[in-house]
Parts: C-alpha cells; sequence; structure tokens
C-alpha cells in the first residue's frame, strides 16, 4: 500500500501488483474498498495494476467534508493520482459505479486518458440508466438455475419497490455467472467494505450533468472498451451500446456466461479481451 494527498489534504491509498505499464483502477460499488477487485482475473500478468481506495474506503482515510465523496467531486482525486505517479498520459480501468467517475474524469482531463476500459459500468454521466424491463430480462435468463425458485419472493419485492436489505441479499446471485463456491467467497469478501455514507452522497443532487459530460467527451481521442455480461441484470449489452454510441472511439465486448464481475467468472476470456485492446492502443 502507499498512499497520497488529495488536493483537499485528504490521505488516499493505492494497491500495486504486477509489472509493466501501470493501468490506473477504480473499484465501484458505489464506494465499496478496492479488495474485491483482486489481480482483475490475472490482468496484473500483463500490467501494472495501480488499484485505488476511494476516499472514506479501504485504507484512504475519511474527508473532514462528507459532500466530497460526490462522484464529481472525487474526479481530482484521481488527477492527484496521476500527478503522484508521474505520468503524462495513462490508461484507465474502472467498475460498475465507477464507470461515472472514469467519464468524468476523462470529460475533464481528455488528454490525460490513452485508453479507457469500463468494466460492466453505470452511465449516469451521460444520462443512461439501467431500465427496469432490462433487469427483468437478465433476470429471467437465468430461470434455469437450481437456485431461481428459491428468489422469487426476493425478485416479486425488488420488482414491486418493497425491497428489505434481506431481499436484495437473496438477489446477490444474479451478480455472477456462476453462483458457486468461489461467487459466494468473492461475495462474502465484500462485507462490511462499503462507506454507506459515501454511497448515498456518491449520486447525489450536482453530481451529473449528462449534457455537458456528452459535450466535453466529443474531445476523448482515446479508445474506450466497454465490457458487458451476457446475463448479467446491467449494463445490459444493449445497454453498453448505447453507452458506446455517445463516445468517439468506444467499442464492445458481450462476454458470454458473464454477470456483473466477468474477471471472475470467465478469468481466460476476461484477459484476451482486455489485454487485446489494451495491447491495440
Amino acid at each position: 500500500m502507499t498512499t497520497f494527498t488529495a488536493p483537499d489534504g485528504t490521505t488516499l491509498a493505492f494497491h500495486v501488483s504486477g509489472e509493466g505499464e501501470p493501468l490506473i483502477c477504480l473499484p465501484g460499488g458505489p464506494m465499496c474498498a478496492s479488495a474485491y477487485l483482486g489481480d482483475l482475473g490475472g490482468l496484473s500478468k500483463h500490467r501494472k495494476l495501480v488499484i485505488l481506495d476511494l476516499r472514506g474506503t479501504g485504507d484512504s482515510a475519511l474527508p473532514a467534508d462528507p459532500a466530497t465523496y460526490r462522484c464529481d467531486r472525487q474526479v481530482e482525486d484521481v488527477e492527484a493520482l496521476r500527478r503522484h505517479l508521474g505520468l503524462e498520459h495513462f490508461d484507465l480501468l474502472a467498475h460498475s459505479a465507477s464507470g461515472d467517475l472514469a467519464l468524468l474524469y476523462a470529460a475533464r482531463y481528455p488528454e490525460r486518458i490513452r485508453s479507457l476500459v469500463l468494466l460492466t459500468p453505470r452511465a449516469r454521466a451521460l444520462g443512461v440508466d439501467f431500465p427496469v424491463e432490462g433487469r427483468k430480462e437478465a433476470v429471467a435468463l437465468r430461470a434455469g438455475e437450481p437456485w431461481f425458485e428459491d428468489t422469487r419472493q426476493a425478485r416479486e419485492a425488488v420488482w414491486g419497490g418493497t425491497a428489505t436489505e434481506a431481499d436484495w441479499d437473496a438477489m446477490a446471485a444474479f451478480g455472477y455467472g456462476r453462483w458457486d463456491e468461489a461467487a459466494r467467497a468473492h461475495l462474502e469478501s465484500s462485507t462490511g467494505q462499503y462507506n454507506d455514507e459515501a454511497a448515498l452522497l456518491f449520486a447525489s443532487d450536482g453530481a451529473f450533468d449528462p449534457q455537458e459530460t456528452r459535450a466535453a467527451l466529443t474531445a476523448l481521442a482515446a479508445p474506450v472498451l466497454i465490457v458487458a455480461g451476457d446475463v448479467d441484470t446491467g449494463p445490459r449489452p444493449e445497454t453498453a451500446r448505447e453507452i458506446a454510441e455517445l463516445l468517439p472511439k468506444a467499442e464492445v465486448a458481450v462476454q458470454a456466461r458473464a454477470a456483473h464481475y466477468p474477471w471472475l467468472d470467465d478469468a481466460e476470456a476476461f484477459n484476451r479481451t482486455v489485454g487485446d485492446f489494451l495491447n491495440r492502443r
């Protein structure tokens, strides 16, 4: 673990694994400690992974002002990390909710991005969300799973807007292409790793201005890869393609039999897709 100082004085931590050119990685959640990323299914064999603990998570300190948890306020944390590493431009990877953070960073600092990898990303920064019908479609794809019927009550509560924490826990299996011991262990490892206060503030009022961000991203010359899982509840492949259409040089890779954590569902396929993209830049 290494630390650096954000512009507001907050001490932030990052973790390094592997060798080669650096790939800065942003964890999702929102606001989950970065440990759940592991080495991204062995991607550290191809790149030096520089994995940031967002403020208030993992080994990073709590900020003095909780308002700085808002997504757009954290853009300068990423820029401070770039400066700390002495990189003129760099490759950036973001998972899930941090897709928003990466998009806002690219909009503010397009000249710093050499390539951008968005793994099963959110894109509220572009005005794109995950429609409920798409989520239901993805859930229906798992009807043949032995655990599917056990989620009936939770599914009805989620679609009806009455879901409890227990219902959401019961839906966790849909986040994995295979609900096996490895998936259960991965889910268990993230228990207690979220900053709940920060998660509530991450996408709070004022965080996103989609029209402004879309306009700013027309200046992004870097190639973008969006990785979607074919059974993920969000983004669905069609939503990933919608995001790609809003970026100048974006492509979509849909990983078969993968959900929200494609590096766990098929590390070989994941490494081939992401590694080939990074090597082409």
